[in-house]
């Protein structure tokens, strides 16, 4: 649950006596990271030896290799990765199901590792206000001094979305190709089907779906609990009601959802869907660990996932179905002739350092951050394992090696890997053409909204709607509700906090406060 900023401040008081107080955000642009100032000499600690023996809490992000490991601290692969880092870790796992409630008790209980995984964003629900209430360190200067080679590599964008009045806070995962979402189809059942160009409305991607239910594809469209990775018929109307998809209407800001007609297109599309069996009939239910197991069994035709991952998808998938063959196509362009997915951020993941942490730790763990950013680390993490993984075991630890052991990388693809294979190549072109001239932008507060804080409800996340828009959403899908009632449920929005939010968004938008645009189409709101 989203904490209110004195409340974060009242729980960082008690957990970390002696450290600073809340501070609020402004109106201040952050620095470029270029222009850290040096430390003074005299600050310097002593930099120990031997290996730096630090603690960090990675979330399992739903890595099977990680979530079955026995003790990934005895992991050969760590245990490679401390040699070549001159580093002892203490790795805590951190349930990808329950991260943020998990991440809330951390702070609760005062049981902080030297070294925390977070979202992109210094004001992250999971963090709970505590960066604000000086838990973790100030950056700046330990960088310049510490970590150079940092600043070169990683993008000024990313650097931005960890820095607080001007103090970085994080080290930032980056992300150099925004529209990471993309539209998967399976290209043996189009030609299956008798489909011979790629469908591009929303009527040709029914039709498509249509076909496919003809042939016998049991789901035609794979669903997914709370329309994650299953939502891009809401960018085809351009109506996500997520976190960074507010917009300027008639000079006010409003959430995209408030555009009636559209969401009613959008839902109306779902519930053809569900009324045709066209998408999975237990959509809402159906949790990640399925959504991929019945994608890989091959009884799904099209679905959304992160480009990037194709190759593995496709690995897995011909286990079950050695004819299948998955390729990306332009997601479903609605009235305005655009679509995509939502527009991510430039920063990935994020780490922060414990403030109390031991002084001589700092330069190691700084170190082994910017070791990871290396020519040398791109090779190790992405080349030692075969690029062309055949089995299960193999895809997951290759998947492992290169994605959650490589902390700090171009999280959008790895570009080392897909350079070994034609597949490769051929889905490099893919984050070349397809994918950087579609996806929904926006605006977005950060931090978030005092009014979203105090009521949980009507608070977006990254890529989930509100819980109070959720409910209605399936029951409208599912015809237990009317779809021609989406304006009351905006006047429910406004009920429960959304008005205050409202209030507080157009007084920051006219201030150019606390605001951060996504995509090109955001830029005419400066």
């Amino acid at each position: 649950m989203r904490r209110s900023k004195w409340m974060a401040c009242t729980m960082a008081f008690v957990l970390t006596t002696g450290l600073v107080g809340c501070s609020s955000n402004t109106d201040k642009p952050a620095p470029a990271a270029s222009a850290i100032s040096p430390a003074t000499a005299s600050a310097a600690p002593v930099v120990p030896q031997g290996p730096t023996k630090f603690s960090i809490s990675l979330r399992t992000l739903n890595f099977d290799y990680v979530e079955k490991a026995a003790n990934l601290n005895e992991d050969k692969w760590v245990k490679e990765l401390e040699k070549k880092t001159n580093t002892d870790l203490d790795i805590r796992l951190v349930p990808h199901a329950d991260f943020e409630k998990k991440m809330v008790q951390m702070f609760a209980t005062g049981d902080i590792p030297d070294v925390v995984q977070a979202g992109a964003s210094t004001s992250g629900k999971e963090l709970a206000g505590s960066v604000q209430a000086g838990v973790f360190l100030e950056l700046n200067d330990l960088i310049k001094q510490y970590a150079p080679n940092l600043v070169k590599t990683i993008p000024q964008a990313a650097w931005d979305e960890v820095t607080l009045n001007g103090k970085i806070y994080a080290i930032p995962e980056y992300i150099s190709q925004p529209s990471r979402r993309a539209t998967w189809v399976r290209e043996d059942l189009m030609q299956k089907a008798g489909i011979t160009k790629d469908p591009k409305t929303v009527d040709e991607y029914l039709d498509m779906l249509r076909a496919f239910k003809k042939i016998g594809v049991e789901h035609p469209f794979m669903g997914r609990q709370d329309f994650k990775y299953a939502d891009i018929f809401f960018g085809a109307y351009d109506v996500y009601p997520y976190l960074s998809q507010f917009e300027v209407v008639d000079g006010k800001v409003q959430p995209k959802f408030f555009d009636s007609e559209n969401m009613q297109k959008a839902l109306q599309t779902y519930k053809t869907m569900f009324d045709e069996g066209l998408i999975h009939k237990e959509f809402a239910t159906i949790n990640p660990t399925n959504f991929k197991n019945i994608i890989l069994s091959g009884k799904a035709g099209m679905w959304e996932m992160n480009a990037q991952e194709l190759l593995q998808w496709q690995t897995q998938l011909k286990q079950a179905v050695p004819d299948a063959k998955i390729k990306i196509i332009p997601s479903p362009i609605g009235p305005d002739g655009k679509g995509g997915g939502y527009l991510y951020s430039s920063g990935a993941r994020s780490y922060l350092i414990n403030a109390k942490t031991a002084k001589d730790k700092i330069p190691g763990i700084l170190k082994f951050f910017e070791w990871q950013t290396s020519e040398e680390a791109d090779k190790w993490f992405d080349l030692t394992l075969p690029t062309e993984p055949k089995t299960d075991a193999e895809v997951s630890e290759q998947r492992y090696l290169s994605g959650f052991l490589h902390m700090v990388k171009d999280d959008a693809f790895r570009k080392q890997i897909l350079n070994t294979t034609q597949d490769g190549k051929d889905l490099l072109k893919t984050f070349e053409t397809v994918l950087p001239i579609e996806g929904r932008g926006g605006l977005e507060f950060d931090p978030i909204l005092e009014a979203m804080q105090k009521n949980p409800d009507i608070a977006p996340l990254s890529d989930t709607a509100p819980a109070v828009l959720l409910t209605h959403m399936v029951k409208m899908v599912y015809g237990k509700e009317p779809i021609s009632d989406w304006p009351k449920v905006i006047e429910e929005w406004k009920s429960k906090g959304g008005n205050d939010a409202l209030k507080a968004a157009n007084e920051l938008y006219q201030k150019r406060s606390g605001i951060k645009l996504r995509g090109p189409e955001a830029q005419k709101w400066k």
